[in-house]
This record gives C-alpha cells, sequence and structure tokens, in this order.
C-alpha cells in the first residue's frame, strides 16, 4: 500500500466535507484546518476549488468502480445474485450510518448540476459509465437466461439506476432504509425476473 500524499489528504478531507456539507458549504479553510494542510500547498496540488471538486470527484469515481467492478465481476456468483449482493451490501452500509449518506455523485448532482456546467458534465459521464457497468451485468443475466431479454440491457441500466437514485434520495429524507429495501423488492421480485 502506497504512502499517503499531501494531495490523498485533501482529496480525502474534501471527500468527507462534500458528503457532510456539500459542495458549496464547503470551505477550503475548513477543509486545510482538518487536514493541517498550509493555504499554498492546496493551490500548489489544484488551481481552484471547482479543480480541486472536479478531482474528488474522479477519486470518488475510481474508488467506487474499483468496488462495483470487485462484486459485479466475481465469477463465483451469477450475474443476478452479484447485482443483489451488491445493492444488498450498499443497503447495510447506509443503514449502518441511519441513511443520513446518500450518494455522494447523486448529492452533488441534485447541488450543482444547475450551476456549473463544468461539475454537471462530469458528473453525467461518471453516472454513464456506472450504467455502462450495470448494463454489462444485466446483458450476462439475459445471455444466461437469469433474466427477461425483451427489454434492451442498456436502457435497463439507465432505468436500474434512476431507481436507485430516488430511493437513496427518498432514504436519506426519510432517514430509513425502506425506500432502498422497496427498490430491491420491486427490481429482483418484478424487474429482474427468469424467462418462463
Amino acid at each position: 500500500m502506497g504512502k499517503t500524499t499531501t494531495r490523498d489528504l485533501l482529496l480525502e478531507a474534501g471527500q468527507r466535507t462534500f458528503w457532510e456539507k456539500g459542495y458549496s458549504n464547503a470551505g477550503i479553510e475548513a477543509i486545510l484546518n482538518t487536514t493541517g494542510v498550509p493555504k499554498g500547498s492546496f493551490y500548489h496540488y489544484f488551481g481552484s476549488k471547482q479543480d480541486f471538486g472536479l478531482e474528488v470527484l474522479d477519486r470518488f469515481d475510481h474508488d467506487y468502480r474499483a468496488r462495483l467492478d470487485s462484486i459485479l465481476g466475481d465469477e463465483t456468483r451469477s450475474p443476478l445474485e452479484r447485482l443483489r449482493h451488491y445493492f444488498e451490501t450498499v443497503c447495510e452500509r447506509l443503514e449502518s450510518r441511519q441513511c443520513r449518506e446518500g450518494c455522494l455523485i447523486g448529492n452533488l448532482g441534485q447541488e450543482m448540476a444547475d450551476h456549473s456546467e463544468a461539475f454537471r458534465s462530469r458528473l453525467e459521464k461518471i453516472f454513464a459509465g456506472w450504467v455502462d457497468r450495470y448494463a454489462e451485468c444485466l446483458a450476462e443475466c439475459q445471455r444466461r437466461g437469469e433474466m427477461e431479454n425483451t427489454l434492451d440491457a442498456r436502457e435497463l441500466a439507465e432505468f436500474w439506476l434512476n431507481s436507485w437514485q430516488g430511493a437513496l434520495l427518498r432514504a436519506k429524507t426519510m432517514r430509513s432504509s425502506a425506500p432502498l429495501k422497496t427498490f430491491l423488492n420491486v427490481m429482483f421480485g418484478c424487474v429482474a425476473r427468469a424467462r418462463t
């Protein structure tokens, strides 16, 4: 495991702060205070708060995709089992935190999409990458006969992500995992059904 750099410390602190306060309410001074990094060092690594924010997004996406690939690429399970395991794992993590966080990308999408084209574009690129990964697994489910193949896998993946993001928003608002459980019940009880 590599040594944690000053840049890494700043990005980790930025991610925590964006999750807790959002982007607009996240002051650079507060992030510097939590890390003990001087302001000059911040601007050595990042040209502006926006540049910093975009790098926080990229880092989050990199880590998220690694977890997603680890679970969806687990060939000891069927593709449908992988999908279910992934969403149940996320649900358990959110429940352990009283459903307070939601999804960092979804949260920032709601906050920033109307205010910054750079953020909107990066957030959409991240979401599109997640849809691609879901679509791969859903297409594999269809090829193996675990799901109906009457729907386009990419369109189904879009629906899957949109529904999940909505469930995350409701869970955060309600401080309850009930919307996540509804998502799991409907997706795996109705949408993701084997061919008959």
